[in-house]
């Protein structure tokens, strides 16, 4: 199958566009490089340097590559980020989402992956989290995602198009060859990994008085690898008309003192801890209920161990100290 990835110069979009091309796909990505990295877009994919929100230029290369099915990254992603700047995450996520979905529509592409969020479902009245619990965001970033969600469901329902929303939760870990690399970088683990590599002073714990056993918010963590497979398992799925969403994770939640601690044992170092207020739209604890993924999609993941996921993003770390831009590349 002929895939675009959008956002694919990206964390995840790049090693899902891996992922994709070792199944046998043959891959375009395309990204404006505003905050991907070049030197991450897999070399035996085509790059086309774009944005999504042009919508002649995405068009144009929809059909000289003949694609078949999409597969949506592009996106700012940062809760904290989004409350202090909606204007931003509405131009860019829903606006952007919205020309990119009028260039697959016009192009006749039939199936479509967006990169959805646990952010949608806000402060779960229960957890883990199913697909059938209420979405009710409380951050501008899950309110964009619930945005574009809805015009998917109008879009199979009117058009046929078939698409699957996959809702992550905490993507972490890294590839062989593909990492984490933000500026900033806002992600717990990596930022704790900073410190320990004596790159950052300390680790700020963003409120100690949620209601969990030691007052810090609770995540479920799921390794890149494996959201990168649901990706590729789910694009394959996909049929006209075709509505879904997928949670993904790995049902376990870790408290972010969990996951310092994690970090000082995997690595043997000292990491310094602050404590700062809460940030506005982080709820108390997100754990997922993957089960539909894993009967409908047959998703299997392989690196559930927080232990695990830590030791591979501290290993790409390590050999890539300054990231990308550590190869000579944007």
């Amino acid at each position: 199958m002929n895939i675009l990835v959008t956002g694919g110069a990206g964390y995840i979009g790049s090693i899902t566009a891996t992922a994709l091309i070792e199944r046998g796909h043959d891959v375009v990505v395309l990204d404006d490089l505003s905050t991907g990295h070049r030197a991450a877009v897999p070399a035996r994919a085509a790059f086309v340097r774009a944005d999504i929100a042009d919508t002649e230029r995405v068009l144009a290369t929809l059909k000289q590559h003949a694609v078949e099915a999409v597969v949506h990254f592009a996106a700012a992603s940062l809760v904290g980020e989004s409350m202090a700047q909606p204007i931003r995450y509405y131009r860019n996520n829903v606006s952007g989402s919205v020309a990119l979905l009028d260039a697959v529509g016009r192009a006749g592409v039939e199936r479509f992956v967006l990169s959805s969020t646990a952010a949608l479902y806000g402060t779960p009245e229960s957890v883990p989290i199913a697909e059938s619990a209420a979405l009710a965001p409380e951050s501008v970033y899950g309110e964009t995602k619930f945005a574009i969600e809805r015009l998917l469901v109008w879009l199979a329902t009117t058009t046929g198009l078939g698409f699957a929303a996959l809702r992550y939760f905490n993507a972490a870990g890294a590839g062989p060859d593909q990492g984490e690399d933000h500026e900033p970088e806002s992600h717990l683990i990596p930022l704790v990994l900073q410190v320990a590599a004596g790159r950052r002073p300390s680790i700020a714990v963003y409120g100690t008085d949620y209601p969990t056993d030691d007052g810090t918010a609770i995540r479920d963590y799921v390794h890149v690898l494996d959201l990168a497979q649901a990706h590729v398992l789910a694009v394959e799925s996909l049929g006209p008309g075709d509505a879904r969403a997928y949670n993904l994770g790995s049902g376990a939640g870790y408290s972010v003192r969990q996951v310092i601690e994690t970090c000082r044992a995997v690595t043997g170092r000292d990491v310094r801890e602050t404590v700062a207020p809460r940030r506005a739209g982080d709820p108390p604890i997100l754990v997922a209920d993957s089960s539909k993924a894993r009967e409908e999609l047959g998703w299997r993941p392989r690196h559930e161990d927080l232990a695990t996921i830590v030791e591979s993003a501290w290993r790409w770390r390590l050999a890539n100290p300054d990231g990308y831009r550590g190869r000579g590349a944007e």
